[in-house]
């Protein structure tokens, strides 16, 4: 593995990645993080696992436009690339792929993955294309880089579980690692986003993550799950947010469960101001 001693390679060029990748998995087992950049504490965290989980650290870094609704901020995302490259330099990275729009995408999009039923729930019922460009460019991001395991956070659990159906179902060669969502001292979820908050909303923000607490402890003292939701609903828009959703739903269907049975995960989306931010509970 890279000491630090040897500069990271940056690879654009698809084709040239594969090729590079192909000859890599000859001796050594390839790990991935994939990112679309702005780098913070929780892609350094899936960083450090990847590290001394596999042999060959591959970052990619690409805003991927067909994951962004025509109202979304696709053009006003951060890439701060400097600075990510040298976070990814100083954290021993092996190879940096840094590919362009029309690098991935060099003729209009035809193609795409979705899984039918999940992509309607949840964010998908809010955010139409964004789960299947999701899908569609982590599916090219494997092909290309050709991953042993490829690690992912907890955050995006809806993300997470579509990322696992699809490589289970389409028999991808990859082993997919979720790793705990990294949290603020007052329990908001890192984000990239985080940075489009003000002073104000940030305060307001951690309401998120203690409503989720104040779910999981009524939801294991029996209080049904119906009520719960419309409690914490309130709880969220006294604070000044906008709930998109509040659910307590199975792990693996995301469907709403009527009690904490073998298990269940609680998840929220809300807007404050311009921003949209989520998070989740996985409650045994």
């Amino acid at each position: 593995m890279n000491d630090g001693a040897i500069s990271m390679e940056v690879i654009k060029n698809p084709s040239e990645m594969q090729a590079i990748a192909d000859k890599i998995r000859q001796t050594k087992r390839i790990g991935l993080v994939p990112t679309m950049g702005a780098l913070h504490k929780g892609h350094i965290s899936l960083i450090e696992s990847a590290k001394k989980e596999t042999d060959f650290v591959v970052v990619s870094i690409f805003v991927n436009p067909i994951q962004f609704g025509p109202t979304e901020d696709y053009k006003s995302y951060p890439r701060p690339y400097d600075e990510d490259q040298k976070i990814l330099e100083d954290l021993g990275v092996d190879l940096l792929f840094f590919p362009f729009a029309i690098d991935l995408y060099p003729n209009p999009q035809t193609t795409f993955i979705n899984i039918r039923g999940l992509e309607n729930l949840l964010c998908g019922k809010i955010r139409k294309r964004h789960f299947k460009g999701v899908l569609t460019v982590v599916a090219k991001l494997f092909n290309i880089t050709k991953p042993h395991s490829a690690f992912f956070g907890q955050k995006d659990y809806q993300q997470a579980l579509m990322i696992r159906v699809m490589t289970n179902e389409l028999n991808f060669d990859v082993r997919i690692r979720v790793l705990p969502t990294i949290r603020e001292e007052d329990g908001l979820a890192i984000s990239s986003r985080n940075i489009y908050l003000s002073d104000d909303e940030r305060r307001k923000a951690s309401i998120l993550y203690l409503s989720l607490k104040e779910a999981e402890k009524l939801l294991k003292k029996g209080e049904k799950p119906i009520s719960i939701v419309e409690r914490q609903k309130l709880l969220i828009e006294r604070e000044g947010l906008i709930p998109d959703y509040f659910e307590i739903a199975d792990p693996e269907t995301l469907k709403p469960v009527d009690g904490l049975g073998s298990g269940a995960v609680i998840i929220v989306a809300a807007k404050i101001g311009k921003t949209r931010l989520i998070d989740n509970l996985i409650v045994q």
